[in-house]
């Protein structure tokens, strides 16, 4: 057979990925109607929308958009903490979608790293999601906290070292295969947990040798893949906040859009450091929170009130 009717591994990935899409739109569709059936607002309002725009145009740049969801959440008091994870990777999931079909096409990658890499970010974010959508709120708070913590490092290496360069490797094969599918794998696992993969990812690609922008089509196809299969579990679980999911769709699309046909490229680098300070003072409040939360179960009850009774 003619090699021009074989089909492209990518296009074949990518025909998967817009049934990966459609799915999820569904699965939205119904926690939205299920919610307002509750009761639960699915309207969101303009802040919501434009942190959803704000966030996603800077993660079509390579900034990320988990960190700076985190801040803007905690900073106006959008969603409770023990919501935020599953809040990202719902809102997040469809802007992720088409930056994955834009940017695939463009870089050269071997099609069996590309989709074994994807595979391991599913796993692990399969996995992740379903214990991180039953921990309590201490726990939540503590573990975006260290989460936070990494990503701030990460961003900081990016800033004062030069990325590293990486080698000319298309694709991985025997032993760097197998750790670049158990990274992935823990990466993708992280994510739950609303520590972005790009930067790490980026990381772990060039250090494995392989040509530093091969990592463009492996972490964006990875989050695309990913975030759906973490979002199904988070919705099945309620451990989301239907309002500002939506609210990040609807301002994460054209804002996608706008950055990668538009904008493109700009200088970036006060941003970052500008992020880096956002990050830590989000990862230092919900560190602080958390230690908050345990105070307030081993404090002692007041005196006459036997344990368990509500105090008002």
């Amino acid at each position: 057979m003619s090699s021009a009717w074989l089909v492209d591994p990518r296009d074949a990935l990518l025909v998967v990925l817009a049934l990966v899409a459609l799915s999820y739109i569904v699965l939205v569709a119904r926690a939205t109607s299920r919610g307002r059936r509750e009761g639960d607002a699915a309207t969101p309002d303009a802040l919501r929308v434009g942190t959803g725009f704000i966030t996603n145009f800077f993660d079509t740049l390579g900034i990320g958009s988990f960190a700076t969801t985190t801040a803007l959440f905690r900073k106006f008091s959008l969603v409770r903490d023990e919501k935020i994870p599953g809040t990202l990777n719902v809102g997040h999931t469809l802007p992720t979608i088409v930056q994955a079909f834009i940017y695939t096409k463009l870089v050269e990658v071997d099609p069996k790293t590309l989709i074994l890499l994807i595979v391991a970010s599913v796993l692990g974010a399969w996995i992740g999601a379903g214990v991180v959508a039953n921990w309590s709120r201490k726990r939540i708070q503590f573990g975006m906290a260290i989460a936070l913590f990494v990503a701030s490092i990460l961003l900081l290496f990016t800033l004062l070292r030069p990325a590293p360069e990486g080698g000319a490797l298309l694709g991985l094969t025997g032993t760097r295969l197998v750790l670049g599918f158990l990274g992935n794998f823990m990466l993708g696992a992280l994510m739950t947990l609303g520590i972005g993969l790009y930067a790490p990812c980026m990381i772990m690609i060039a250090l494995l040798g392989m040509n530093v922008k091969t990592a463009f089509p492996i972490m964006m196809g990875s989050c695309a893949f990913l975030m759906p299969v973490a979002s199904a579990r988070f919705i099945r679980e309620r451990g989301f906040d239907l309002k500002a999911s939506i609210g990040l769709l609807i301002g994460g699309i054209p804002a996608v859009l706008i950055a990668a046909f538009i904008v493109k490229s700009m200088n970036l680098t006060v941003m970052r450091w500008l992020v880096l300070v956002i990050v830590l003072y989000t990862a230092t409040g919900l560190f602080r929170a958390s230690r908050r939360q345990e105070d307030d179960a081993t404090a002692p009850a007041p005196s006459g009130v036997s344990a368990g009774a509500a105090v008002p």
